[in-house]
């Protein structure tokens, strides 16, 4: 399954919408994908998994990529 991770770059950066960044990641769960990244040092708001519709709309954009993190 394809994740959407939305984040703050630096765990103590207050979340604000326009600092939002997101990510996208491999994964079964919301709590393996948050495993993966957990050394990133992220501020992390939301993890969404990213199916169907959607996905093929995500994937239309330029910068979709789904990083492969071990």
């Amino acid at each position: 399954m394809v994740f959407k991770v939305y984040y703050q770059e630096t765990i103590n950066q207050v979340p604000i919408r326009e600092n939002t960044k997101s990510l996208y990641l491999e994964g079964s769960s919301v709590g393996e994908v948050r495993k993966k990244i957990a050394d990133r040092n992220f501020n992390i708001e939301f993890v969404q998994e990213v199916t169907g519709a959607y996905l093929e709309y995500e994937k239309q954009n330029k910068d979709f990529k789904v990083l492969e993190i071990g």
